[in-house]
């Protein structure tokens, strides 16, 4: 990858599209992670608005401190950029308290990480309606493209996603060019949706190199037969994964009638 020429590509993008559809710029939630702090950064880089939302959610102290110093680092070294945080942990504790009580507590304790996404993104749409910014999304291509290891209409819910075109090798490769914070170059990934320290890849059960591997050897017409080990257990992990969440990869099912009933 020719990474000064793909970061100076992503940049020109991002602000053509904003310019085009008169917009004053981005807002972006910032997590801790290598994807918001690598977007960010390129957002910034335009020269136009970033404002920087920071929503703990019973929150890790270390994903949240990880967040605030990248974002002061951001405002270090460019000048449109500002920060808010959002508490978001009353209102995600209320709406608990508002919810009947169900008695699969596996699937219900599934649905409140997602809705800790999706609070996320309804105040993302808050600020950018208010201020007249875009939502920048966040995800890479192993995620929005490979496994769909992300929160419909959460973290999924955006209005550009200038990175996921890109690989979460390629992403770290680019974050150590732009000079990222080393603590978040070297933190593992995570989604931060369950408020403990588990990490994408205990989740999925393979690394992101792993999983990009995967991906590779799927788009060439690989099965599982064509594998042993350990490499078989990681392609079966990477299929399953794209096959259950294949709904949100593709767009939204319509029902279409047929012209005789019209």
């Amino acid at each position: 990858m020719q990474t000064e020429k793909v970061v100076d590509y992503i940049v020109n993008w991002l602000k053509d599209y904003a310019t085009n559809a008169g917009m004053k710029g981005f807002v972006i939630g910032v997590s801790g992670g290598i994807d918001s702090a690598v977007t960010s950064t390129l957002c910034a880089k335009t020269g136009l608005e970033l404002l920087c939302l920071e929503m703990p959610i019973h929150q890790a102290p270390s994903q949240v401190s990880r967040a605030m110093n990248h974002i002061e680092w951001l405002q270090s070294n460019f000048d449109k950029v500002r920060m808010t945080q959002v508490n978001l942990t009353p209102v995600f504790d209320s709406l608990i308290e508002s919810l009947p009580d169900v008695e699969d507590e596996e699937s219900r304790f599934m649905s409140l990480a997602n809705t800790r996404a999706r609070l996320r993104m309804t105040s993302l749409y808050y600020f950018a309606a208010l201020e007249k910014l875009l939502v920048a999304g966040t995800g890479n291509k192993v995620e929005d493209f490979g496994v769909g290891f992300y929160t419909k209409y959460g973290d999924g819910g955006v209005d550009l996603s200038p990175i996921a075109d890109l690989l979460k090798s390629e992403v770290y490769a680019i974050g150590e060019y732009l000079g990222v914070n080393k603590e978040i170059i070297d933190a593992a990934p995570t989604d931060g949706l369950w408020g403990d320290d588990r990490t994408d890849e205990d989740q999925i059960g393979a690394s992101y190199p792993e999983l990009e591997w995967a991906m590779k050897m799927d788009d060439e017409g690989k099965t599982s037969d064509d594998f042993s080990g350990r490499k078989q257990e990681v392609f079966k992990i990477y299929k399953r994964f794209n096959s259950a969440n294949k709904h949100k990869m593709i767009p939204i099912p319509i029902c279409e009638i047929p012209e005789t009933l019209l």
